[in-house]
């Protein structure tokens, strides 16, 4: 039995077939950790959430910032960007309703066997037993019966930073913005979503949320993903796993138990047109 971390697929099902091959990947007895943006920009958004569904209790996957956005069009919340999409799919499939009821009750963070996982990344002052508090909160409310009126009130960078006394719809936009969209703040928690690139490129007195010293979530190792600029890092307490198989490097899976790296190329997009995100 062994544990797979993968990074980011977007709709890359081909590629995550082909990763699960190379790693003998047996549903019966092995467990696969995804990072959250199953869907989008990539071809297969459809058949990678039917796939990932279908595998039931072998599949852990948390909420990336794609997941929720096909959430908030799917329920009014925002309007589609268009082209760059490839949700269109799932909207239009006849099992949409069940597809997407399935998507908004994975847990927004998951915490396992000295392992905490999530899309982008924790605040510097949280620890991982208040985050995965904080996620709770969440993940209740999308499961709960007002699901669309919180989806309308998601969309948004404010507040940027963390404040134990924020209540209502701001209190839980922060916590799904440094879950599933945060790259670089501040040391004291100020969070920035402008700058999507290289680390060498961070807003001045802004760093990786992982490089703040002092950090509170320090003693857990976080496996993330949504970051493709910063590529595959396996540290201590750190596995970045978004190696860009959307922009034609590779999909990656890393194994729990001993931290082997597992790897395959990918097309990547036709049109190489699109910024990551």
């Amino acid at each position: 039995m062994a544990t797979y971390a993968i990074g980011d697929i977007q709709g890359c099902f081909t590629s995550l077939t082909a990763l699960l091959k190379r790693i003998a990947f047996d549903p019966a007895s092995d467990r696969l950790w995804l990072v959250g943006d199953l869907v989008n920009r990539g071809p297969d958004s459809l058949q990678t959430l039917r796939f990932v569904r279908d595998l039931g209790a072998a599949a852990v996957t948390v909420l990336g910032n794609h997941d929720i956005y096909l959430l908030m069009v799917a329920y009014g919340s925002v309007r589609s960007r268009g082209k760059d999409d490839t949700i269109q799919a799932v909207l239009d499939a006849p099992d949409r309703e069940e597809l997407l009821g399935w998507l908004r009750r994975r847990p927004l963070m998951h915490v396992e066997n000295g392992f905490a996982m999530v899309h982008a990344g924790l605040l510097p002052g949280w620890t991982v037993a208040q985050a995965r508090s904080l996620a709770r909160e969440v993940e209740g409310a999308l499961a709960g019966p007002y699901y669309v009126d919180l989806l309308n009130h998601m969309w948004g960078s404010e507040p940027a930073a963390w404040r134990d006394d924020l209540q209502d719809y701001e209190r839980m936009r922060v916590i799904v913005n440094a879950m599933t969209r945060m790259r670089f703040c501040t040391p004291e928690g100020v969070m920035d979503f402008k700058v999507k690139g290289e680390v060498a490129k961070a807003p001045k007195g802004y760093l990786p949320w992982f490089e703040v010293a002092g950090r509170r979530s320090a003693d857990t190792p976080v496996v993330f993903g949504h970051w493709s600029a910063l590529g595959l890092r396996v540290e201590p307490n750190l596995l970045a796993l978004d190696s860009g198989c959307l922009w034609g490097r590779e999909l990656t899976a890393v194994r729990l138990e001993d931290r082997k790296v597992f790897q395959v190329a990918c097309p990547g997009l036709s049109q190489g047109k699109l910024k990551p995100s």
